[in-house]
């Protein structure tokens, strides 16, 4: 086997942790060291010759890593995070703010190419797999509507942008897709659907004592890119109810195409997930891509990429001879 290929990780919470069982899984690569803004000293890390380093020691390690991923959440970390890490790592990240993508994308791939890096931004399953999808099915069928359900299940993003809300201690937030709808969608009948007709929000909250828990909902609701344009509903609970009831992560989703060839010919493209855990799925994406900006960076294709601009081929850990033989 060809060497292997040397990752770290910057961030070592559920997607931190399911990027090294990721890694663990993938026999072309070696997971080097975990970055992190705490205490390294503290991190129970548990693999065999694997450095915990503290975040602001990783221009030492420029040498011995050949992709970065970031591990770290899109509201505040991956914007300040990914275009300090192009300058001297190729990257793989899972910025997932869809409305701020054009000028995360901009910002990242200035600073990559300037330093001869390649980072692939906003992988995981939306965006991502689904963006795929969403190409595929209206490149195929350039007559129709493509709508895409996500859930039911926990959003790892929202959860994070819950978190970061001033008096709140804890907390986690479910996308549930409406039956209905996605019924009328498979029937063919391609209807107009606001943001509000396809999914509500569920959002369980631990304030912190004393916080006014009426701002905290307000605030919640009025979040504009995430909270601002669904019906959402806000529930408090302690911190034993958060514990037992919403300690996993699952989640899923569709993409969903309603065409026609001709008039009386349609078609139904669909593409579906469904996920135990979100975090370790996402993670899985992340490092298959960490393959592809590795092989993308040796054949110099320098600056930010999109799941658009990667070929399938780059993600395997196979050769486009087994590929052709094996898959095709």
């Amino acid at each position: 086997m060809s060497q292997k290929i040397k990752v770290g990780i910057v961030g070592y919470g559920n997607l931190g942790k399911g990027a090294v069982k990721a890694i663990n899984q993938s026999p072309d690569m070696e997971l080097v060291a975990i970055f992190t803004r705490r205490d390294p000293s503290i991190l129970a890390i548990n693999e065999a010759n694997v450095n915990a380093v503290h975040i602001d020691d990783a221009n030492a390690y420029v040498d011995k890593i050949d992709v970065m991923l970031l591990c770290g959440g899109s509201a505040t970390d991956l914007p300040e995070q990914t275009p300090h890490f192009a300058t001297m790592f190729n990257t793989v990240d899972s910025f997932d703010t869809h409305a701020k993508i054009p000028d995360y994308f901009q910002a990242v791939h200035e600073a990559a190419t300037k330093h001869n890096k390649t980072s692939i931004i906003s992988v995981g399953w939306d965006p991502g797999l689904f963006s795929i999808n969403r190409l595929m099915a209206e490149a195929i069928l350039p007559s129709g509507e493509t709508y895409t359900f996500w859930g039911k299940g926990l959003s790892q993003g929202h959860s994070d942008a819950i978190r970061r809300v001033p008096g709140v201690k804890n907390g986690v937030q479910y996308t549930i897709p409406s039956e209905d709808a996605m019924n009328r969608v498979r029937n063919g009948e391609a209807p107009e659907l606001t943001t509000g007709d396809k999914h509500r929000r569920v959002c369980y909250v631990v304030a912190e004592d004393g916080a006014d828990k009426a701002t905290i909902e307000n605030e919640i609701k009025t979040m504009p890119n995430y909270f601002a344009d669904y019906d959402t509903e806000v529930h408090f609970i302690t911190d034993e109810e958060l514990k037992r009831d919403h300690s996993k992560a699952p989640h899923g989703g569709f993409v969903i195409r309603s065409g026609q060839s001709a008039v009386e010919h349609k078609h139904i493209y669909e593409f579906s997930l469904k996920l135990d855990s979100n975090p370790e799925f996402t993670a899985s994406v992340l490092v298959a891509y960490a393959r592809a900006a590795h092989r993308l960076n040796q054949e110099n294709q320098f600056g930010a990429k999109t799941v658009f601009d990667v070929a399938p081929s780059y993600i395997s850990p196979k050769s486009p001879e087994e590929l052709r033989k094996d898959l095709l």
